[in-house]
């Protein structure tokens, strides 16, 4: 949205400009300097983190898509416990698979507060992979909040009668994996089958993961992963009617940045404890770190609203003091369940800590995933 300001100049030779000049602040002074006298101190602090009248959220995806709708539910709600209560635009900026938009934003963004933006797990890879077409930095902006999601790997029943004779299977068997790209949301997943020992042979080109479970269901792939909303819609019939076994979730990660069970699956072990309960394997292994880093950016953060990290330190706090009422707001939780997922908020330090921690890849992890796309999947990592 622009408007255009039209403004009058006036002209006057140099001398009288000066004169004019120091006049008016001469004038302006002296009738401030009385006022500053009556103001409350707190008047003028409070002005300094007053809540915009609008709010300005760039998604830098296309209108109707996943991360849209999330925003729009989103937007309806974060507001709600904001003085003035703000509307809020939604700016859509598609383009290079949210690249563009974000690009746009790190450079355009001013620091009063109303300009906002969304991310994904699509615009948080390709900066921990160093992506050329990258422009921007994570460090630069402070997140108010951060909403997870989880989802679930499963396996034809034609491996197995459950699901330990289906991992069994899987480590001597080879079978087929539909995939987008082994770049994508799906990188910690064929993380998790490499590190488990699951020999796949993935097929990339799928355009959305719904194509994937499609392929499943006739009988084209054996394996399948699906976030939690597809897999509880979608792929429970397939459960119930004996077709598919589902064999372990990605979890959800705690404030203390722990993977524990998936809340919606409590039942399913997730992959970190299968991995870590093989002989020889602990957390410190570079390659579960690394793991450990995509799940946390792609999945327990894979949509955040971040603004720049240089605005007024009081209304970074208002803003994240109303997200925390927010996820505290049974309204909100009910209806949240049904629409975006079941899943809570991770707000303010907690996500700040936990974004911080996940985008950093050392050289030797960065090295270790260039080799890993390379000799696992045949992928030439174009990276800074």
């Amino acid at each position: 949205m622009f408007s255009t300001v039209s403004t009058r100049e006036h002209h006057a030779t140099p001398s009288r400009r000066h004169s004019l000049k120091h006049h008016a602040r001469t004038t302006a002074m002296a009738v401030m300097l009385p006022m500053i006298g009556l103001l409350p101190l707190s008047s003028a602090a409070h002005a300094a983190s007053d809540v915009p009248d609008t709010l300005t959220w760039t998604v830098p995806f296309g209108v109707g898509g996943g991360t849209d709708v999330w925003a729009r539910f989103m937007s309806n709600w974060v507001t709600k416990d904001l003085p003035g209560h703000p509307a809020v635009v939604i700016d859509n900026v598609p383009g290079g698979g949210s690249i563009s938009g974000v690009n746009l934003f790190s450079k355009r963004a001013g620091n009063g507060g109303d300009e906002m933006l969304i991310t994904s797990a699509s615009t948080q890879y390709p900066a921990m992979l160093r992506d050329r077409r990258v422009r921007y930095d994570y460090a630069d902006w402070e997140p108010i909040f951060a909403a997870p999601t989880g989802g679930v790997v499963y396996a034809s029943s034609s491996l197995g009668k459950d699901s330990a004779s289906a991992l069994k299977a899987l480590s001597s068997q080879e079978v087929k994996f539909a995939g987008q790209n082994p770049t994508g949301l799906e990188m910690p997943v064929l993380m998790a089958f490499d590190l488990l020992g699951f020999k796949v042979d993935p097929v990339f080109g799928m355009k959305s993961r719904g194509e994937g479970r499609l392929a499943f269901e006739r009988g084209e792939v054996a394996l399948d992963f699906q976030t939690t909303s597809a897999f509880k819609s979608n792929v429970t019939p397939l459960v119930d009617a004996g077709q598919a076994i589902p064999l372990f979730s990605l979890g959800m990660m705690n404030d203390e940045g722990h993977i524990e069970r998936d809340a919606s699956f409590p039942a399913l072990p997730t992959f970190s404890e299968l991995y870590l309960a093989q002989e020889g394997h602990s957390r410190d292994d570079e390659a579960y770190q690394i793991f450990h880093k995509f799940f946390a950016s792609g999945y327990a953060m894979q949509k955040m609203l971040l603004v720049p990290k240089d605005i007024d330190p009081e209304l970074l706090e208002q803003y994240r003091q109303a997200a925390r009422d927010l996820a505290k707001d049974p309204e909100f939780l009910k209806e949240a369940a049904v629409k975006v997922g079941p899943y809570g908020l991770m707000v303010g330090k907690a996500a700040a800590a936990q974004l911080h921690s996940a985008m950093q890849l050392t050289e030797a992890q960065h090295a270790w995933v260039k080799n890993w796309l390379m000799e696992r999947h045949n992928i030439r990592l174009q990276s800074r």
